[in-house]
């Protein structure tokens, strides 16, 4: 998979769950819904993917299915970061042996290490596949933030650490990676509704959640950016932008699991503690936005 690749929008998958298990046949069901939409890319098992609560068994069995549920037609990265360095490092061994394209590695939460600890994490990870490394960077769930240095030496030492999920709230910083890190580099917006301000500073698509839902005109907004027609592209997001504000009106992926369970992608909406069900007020927040959009 070449760099140039990280473009478009790679959703970044729930896992469906049924009375307290994966819901295997479900999870085919929305990769079905994301091929049929135009989907870019996919990302099973990051955060969205409740990969915390996932036992390992079900998180590589996951990214198995996703792996024979696309059959090829678009790159499958697996999220198999940890703030453990020695489970990271086996999550992506295993995640390599079951087929996915490349992985998709957050910065290691809780520890808090500083940047010398991140480039040793990052690189004991990257010497153990050639494949992709998408690197993420979420300073609010995870404490700590890759800086734009951190980057460029991982870079410049492991060339197939080659993409950035940015969801550090700043286009000053994508515009920095982009300028620093060069045109080969990707950078891809992990937060739905800074996707378009993030692209117009160089940002080359995202690794959204919105998308689990709303494929296709995503896919256009992003296609539309790339291809300097942010009037088509501003449109579209203008549109979607409640929808990607209602995603988080409760801890992700509780309201877009709602929304696909509404909409019959999924059966159940259920999430594992300590995430709970939506309350009934989000609900009927959710359903009036989607109501709106969809009219």
């Amino acid at each position: 998979m070449k760099t140039n690749q990280f473009s478009g929008i790679f959703t970044a998958l729930a896992t469906p769950m049924l009375n307290g298990a994966v819901a295997y046949d479900d999870l085919s069901k929305l990769v079905a819904h994301q091929i049929e939409g135009g989907i870019n890319g996919l990302v099973p098992v990051g955060t969205t993917g409740e990969s915390p609560t996932l036992n390992n068994k079900e998180h590589i069995q996951v990214i198995q299915n996703v792996v024979e549920a696309v059959k090829g037609r678009v790159p499958v990265i697996a999220g198999t970061g940890s703030n453990s360095t020695a489970e990271a490092i086996n999550l992506t061994r295993q995640a390599d042996a079951a087929g996915a394209d490349g992985f998709l590695i957050v910065a290691p939460y809780y520890n808090k290490p500083n940047q010398e600890g991140l480039f040793q994490h990052f690189s004991k990870i990257a010497e153990i596949t050639e494949k992709p490394i998408v690197l993420y960077s979420i300073p609010s769930r995870c404490g700590v933030e890759i800086s734009v240095e951190t980057t460029a030496r991982l870079y410049e030492k492991y060339p197939h650490v080659c993409c950035m999920k940015a969801a550090e709230g700043s286009a000053e910083k994508v515009a920095e990676y982009v300028r620093v890190l060069g045109p080969e580099y990707a950078v891809m917006s992990g937060d739905d509704g800074l996707t378009l301000p993030f692209m117009s500073n160089g940002a080359t698509g995202a690794i959204s959640v919105a998308s689990n839902y709303y494929v296709k005109p995503l896919v256009e907004m992003v296609a539309a950016a790339n291809a300097n027609d942010y009037i088509s592209a501003r449109k579209l997001f203008h549109k979607y932008l409640p929808f990607f504000r209602a995603i988080f009106i409760e801890p992700n992926p509780v309201p877009i699991k709602y929304v696909l369970q509404q909409a019959g992608i999924i059966q159940s909406d259920e999430v594992r503690l300590p995430l709970c069900a939506l309350s009934h007020e989000s609900k009927q927040a959710l359903d009036n936005i989607v109501a709106a959009i969809n009219t």
